[in-house]
């Protein structure tokens, strides 16, 4: 984990709760001893940073973020020091794979938004099945999240970790039909622990 990172995780913690108050729910569903795939929806430009809050310092962890926000000049550059890398969303983007499963083998997790965009109702988008490539090529288990709605300035947020889901088969003999069905399943999970959350 880089020193940014820390440095990030101390100073804006209090900075973001202020503006945006979190609160975090089954952090004890994050395994202590092994790298996963976080697969979280994605409604709000804030989201990436709630999630990297709500892990802890120490954790080692990586995000994908879209091409044209990496390129972008200032904000690739700070994008880039928290642990982002680049991801050509719409094509088979060789690097994005290869450096999302070199990072899981090295031990350090992966922050992915498997619908790809934002998207504010469940059932708006369907999710991409590269987080269930990388998952199965690398033997980890995912991890569905939920972040709540307000994302608003000084409305409370409920971020909900649920429990680790492994998919199951050899990645190589896998159709793209099992890798869908995957990707749908571990979206279904995460919007399931907001509906349960919410009752």
């Amino acid at each position: 984990m880089t020193r940014f990172y820390r440095f990030f995780h101390l100073v804006f913690y209090p900075i973001l709760w202020l503006l945006f108050p979190f609160t975090f729910h089954g952090r004890e569903n994050v395994p202590k001893d092994r790298p996963v795939v976080f697969c979280a929806n994605h409604a709000h430009a804030m989201d990436p940073f709630l999630l990297a809050l709500g892990l802890p310092r120490t954790m080692p962890i990586r995000f994908m973020a879209k091409k044209e926000l990496m390129d972008a000049p200032l904000l690739g550059w700070f994008l880039g020091k928290l642990g982002a890398y680049s991801v050509d969303r719409g094509h088979s983007d060789a690097k994005a794979l290869r450096t999302s499963i070199e990072s899981l083998r090295d031990g350090v997790s992966l922050l992915v938004f498997p619908e790809g965009t934002r998207v504010k109702h469940e059932g708006d988008e369907r999710a991409k099945r590269g987080a269930v490539v990388i998952a199965m090529r690398t033997g980890v288990p995912m991890l569905p999240v939920y972040v709540g709605t307000p994302r608003k300035l000084f409305r409370m947020t409920h971020v909900v970790f649920g429990e680790p889901f492994e998919a199951r088969g050899e990645a190589r003999r896998a159709t793209p039909e099992e890798y869908q069905g995957y990707a749908d399943e571990i979206m279904r999970r995460a919007y399931a622990l907001g509906r349960e959350w919410e009752k």
